[in-house]
């Protein structure tokens, strides 16, 4: 069913509300989406959960590394819960509609948990960076109000863009049908409502990704760089070892998280289709969330010692 918009003239309206597709296309399936989705976000609140819990409970956890890990793991349950409650909720209830103004709130959330996460994830690799090509100097560098810091920008650089951006999307004249094909409020489905040339937004999107994104993923890589030159170059087999274990974990989130929302943002507009932008949605909303306190606890033996150490209590 339409949602209820006002009509302005022949057209060009303004909407009251967007419908969300979702997997409506999937009706016999939305049953065991609901449950499969139910799970995954349990997952993520528990896992990240833990992963929280241990990293401020356990002395031997209270180093950078670990101090960025659970903030990160903090970050994964907010940006997971702007989307999946009501993915949920759609799916249970088969209310699709959502209001402009939460479409817009939902939208503004994402961005900006989005824009943290790619300022979080080049913070982490800077730590591993100076741990093992600065030893030396690491408790200097990495100090606690330096780590505070880095975590608040982090959270706070993206939000004077984001919030633009927003802006600029739900300023567009829309058009014709509100109805939105994909699981959530995002840029890609809103620009195809927009009447008329719409270049200009797709290439502030583009701005934004190359700055919010693309500039921490580089970083990243050039960090790695310089990193996996000095573990390279360590004498003992053993140091190499526990540097790249302690490296590795990082990288396989780095390359979930960034390959399928660069992915998203950058592919030219005449090549985007809904299917494919829901499953490349689903990888850097709910996919690294869940696998995040797997990758980060079994690949690491202190984690895992600190989790038995609970086991008894």
């Amino acid at each position: 069913m339409e949602t209820p918009s006002k009509i302005i003239d022949e057209n060009l309206t303004v909407m009251m509300e967007f419908i969300l597709l979702g997997f409506s296309d999937l009706p016999s399936l939305e049953g065991f989406l609901f449950v499969l989705f139910l799970i995954i976000y349990m997952s993520i609140l528990i896992g990240n959960g833990l992963i929280i819990f241990i990293t401020k409970i356990d002395p031997t956890l209270q180093t950078p590394m670990y101090f960025f890990i659970g903030n990160f793991s903090f970050l994964e349950i907010c940006y997971t819960s702007v989307t999946i409650p009501r993915l949920l909720t759609s799916l249970w209830s088969q209310k699709r509609n959502i209001s402009f103004l939460a479409c817009a709130v939902q939208l503004t959330s994402f961005l900006i948990m989005g824009a943290t996460e790619c300022f979080l994830l080049a913070v982490m690799a800077y730590d591993r960076y100076v741990a093992i090509c600065k030893p030396l100097y690491y408790p200097v560098i990495m100090n606690h109000n330096t780590c505070i810091k880095l975590v608040v920008g982090s959270w706070i650089s993206g939000i004077p863009l984001q919030i633009g951006q927003t802006y600029q999307i739900f300023s567009l004249p829309l058009c014709g049908s509100n109805k939105l094909n994909h699981i959530f409020c995002d840029i890609p489905p809103l620009l195809k409502l927009a009447c008329g040339d719409t270049s200009v937004n797709e290439f502030s999107v583009y701005a934004d990704v190359l700055i919010l994104a693309m500039i921490p993923f580089i970083l990243i890589l050039w960090t790695y760089s310089k990193i996996i030159s000095t573990i390279l170059k360590m004498s003992s087999a053993t140091g190499r070892s526990k540097a790249f274990s302690t490296c590795s974990s990082h990288l396989i989130v780095v390359g979930l998280f960034f390959g399928s929302a660069i992915i998203t943002y950058l592919r030219p507009k005449s090549i985007h289709s809904a299917e494919v932008d829901k499953v490349l949605s689903l990888f850097y909303t709910i996919v690294t969330p869940m696998f995040n306190p797997m990758i980060y606890s079994l690949r690491n033996k202190d984690v895992i010692v600190a989790m038995k150490k609970l086991l008894p209590k």
